[in-house]
């Protein structure tokens, strides 16, 4: 599993390499899979997705040796001189109409595969009082609740006129002096990351940017 240009070579040998969506390009290339998120959970997704599949293969190859090791035979003659057995032309094209049915609703049936890191990925997992130990009572106290102010928020601000490491560090030099912000830059995206504690106006986040002496050309 890998994203980077580094990561190609070791991507391109391996038995099955998979990329990550937002990945270099060269990264995509040398890979097999091409995750379309961001998420590492996605790999042991994927990795479930192709065990079902070849689940679901093989019940088809199965099911299918069975019919017509069963049905060959009889729509032949085989069993006409010794038990009398024999297949009108028509139930024959009909069986024959039935066998590809049943394959393709089985196949069809990978449809209904759900990740299962899913639900967290919603936040449905991190629900208070979800789960209970038995013996033990569940307490709400002052310190379970919520306070204003100590939410997060993540923010992406888009610079422009970065081109060395000692610009990239006034930029998250001037965002990580706003109380609240911690700041990450990535030079090579000219992008921001902010992580923000409270409500802070994307205006406020745009003018320390540039009073550091860049340019704003997005928020998200």
């Amino acid at each position: 599993v890998g994203d980077g240009i580094n990561d190609a070579p070791a991507l391109a040998r391996s038995d099955v390499g998979m990329a990550i969506g937002a990945g270099t390009d060269i990264a995509i290339e040398s890979a097999d899979i091409v995750l379309m998120k961001n998420s590492l959970l996605d790999v042991s997704g994927a990795i479930k997705l192709s065990k079902a599949v070849i689940r679901n293969i093989k019940e088809n190859l199965f099911w299918a040796f069975f019919y017509n090791a069963l049905c060959i035979p009889l729509a032949a003659g085989a069993f006409v001189n010794l038990l009398g057995w024999h297949l009108d032309p028509m139930f024959g094209a009909l069986a024959m109409s039935l066998s590809s049915f049943c394959v393709v609703m089985n196949a069809l049936r990978l449809k209904l595969f759900r990740f299962r890191h899913s639900e967290a990925a919603n936040g449905e997992s991190n629900q208070i009082g979800k789960y209970r130990i038995e013996g033990v009572e569940p307490t709400i106290s002052e310190n379970n609740t919520i306070k204003e102010g100590e939410f997060k928020m993540q923010k992406k601000i888009y610079v422009e006129g970065m081109s060395c490491g000692h610009c990239s560090a006034r930029v998250e030099k001037a965002l990580n002096a706003i109380e609240g912000v911690e700041a990450r830059v990535d030079l090579e995206k000219k992008t921001a990351f902010a992580e923000i504690k409270g409500e802070i106006a994307e205006e406020v986040l745009k003018k320390a940017v540039e009073e550091a002496g860049y340019e704003v050309k997005g928020i998200e």
